[in-house]
């Protein structure tokens, strides 16, 4: 194996923390379907999830915050509001940015909120979608992730009204089988990582 995929995961230089798995993250309802809070750039799609979102009045269902430049770090205070946003929805919207993975996406699931994810390809030269059909997030689709992947935001309303059918329990089942994915995910990746600097640097099979 020439080349070896790392996930990005959780944003630990923005300090996200190490998250443990709670009774009440499992187990209580969540006052909001969605949250997205992130910055919306021109021209992106962003711009068009956010009119998706007040045109359908899905801004009131969900916990919608943005800003129009990134910024490298947050505030102790937009820290704790993001990571109560992720506490508080079954689903966190991940819109690609500059690039197509990013971090919402682990830290989602660090929360137990299912990620929706916006799975087309920015600009680059990182694949093509024509000819390699698992492109972009391919590591991801490799191991089954339990996401709801969509080619476009006008989806989103589907998504949201099948949302609403959804009773507790079965949220709870989902939370769990999520949580538990994102555990074996993270495992498994090291392991490989590990074995392949053995068999590649150290002889070992």
């Amino acid at each position: 194996m020439d080349v070896f995929q790392w996930p990005l995961g959780v944003a630990t230089y923005r300090n996200f923390p190490v998250v443990e798995a709670s009774w009440s993250m499992l187990h209580n309802e969540r006052p909001y379907l969605c949250n997205f809070l992130g910055t919306v750039y021109e021209n992106s799609s962003r711009q068009e999830l956010m009119n998706i979102l007040k045109q359908e009045g899905i801004d009131k269902l969900c916990l919608v915050s943005v800003r129009e430049q990134w910024q490298l770090q947050e505030t102790n205070e937009s820290l704790k509001t993001y990571q109560e946003a992720l506490l508080h929805s079954d689903l966190t919207l991940c819109p690609v940015g500059v690039n197509t993975e990013c971090y919402r996406i682990y830290e989602a699931c660090s929360y137990g909120s299912i990620p929706v994810v916006e799975d087309v390809m920015t600009a680059g030269s990182c694949g093509n979608t024509s000819i390699y059909h698992s492109a972009p997030l391919q590591l991801l689709k490799s191991m089954d992730a339990p996401f709801i992947f969509i080619k476009n935001w006008k989806e989103l309303p589907a998504v949201l009204e099948k949302e609403k059918t959804i009773i507790l329990q079965e949220k709870i089942q989902r939370r769990k089988m999520l949580l538990h994915w994102y555990q074996h995910f993270k495992i498994e990746l090291k392991m490989r990582f590990t074995n392949i600097l053995k068999s590649s640097f150290f002889n070992e099979q």
